[in-house]
């Protein structure tokens, strides 16, 4: 088995989507660990406020599997097949980790760099995981929160039970 790491975001019917998106991850991987819900402002364009959260999961699949996996259960949710980044979601899955795995091919990357570049990301995935090292940086993910600026963060801690 190996664990995983899941972004998942929402800004179209939020509490819904996410919550349909749990539960096809629950179904898909069986027990989760949930971070805490943050609701982050928009990043790179204008619209309602998104929920974030990360969960962990164990698999035997390929990290390939688990992405194409993620992508069908954002179309079930929705999601357009031509949508396009810094848009509207009704709900976003995102493979940030994959065990120790480091792929970069064009079509997949882990770990992604949304971890180091975004603190809707980085907060949930610290709050879960925070000792674990970034398979890259040799770095925890507890200290890459701490050192993150968080004069531009634009989110707030708004609990578990938000869903």
């Amino acid at each position: 088995m190996t664990r995983g790491f899941i972004s998942i975001g929402s800004n179209i019917d939020r509490n819904k989507n996410i919550a349909a998106g749990m539960e096809a991850l629950h179904q898909a991987f069986g027990e989760l660990i949930v971070s805490s819900v943050y609701e982050t402002e928009p990043v790179g364009f204008s619209g309602e406020p998104f929920y974030n959260l990360v969960v962990g999961f164990d698999s035997v699949l390929k990290a390939k599997t688990i992405a194409q996996q993620l992508r069908q259960i954002e179309f079930s949710q929705g999601r357009p097949l031509d949508s396009k980044k810094f848009t509207a979601r009704t709900l976003d899955l995102d493979l940030l980790l994959f065990g120790d795995e480091i792929i970069n091919d064009g079509s997949l990357q882990i770990p992604r760099v949304d971890i180091e570049q975004y603190a809707f990301v980085l907060e949930p995935l610290a709050e879960i995981a925070p000792l674990l090292k970034h398979p890259v940086l040799d770095v925890s993910y507890g200290q890459l929160w701490t050192a993150m600026p968080k004069d531009k963060s634009l989110q707030r801690r708004v609990g578990k039970s938000a869903l």
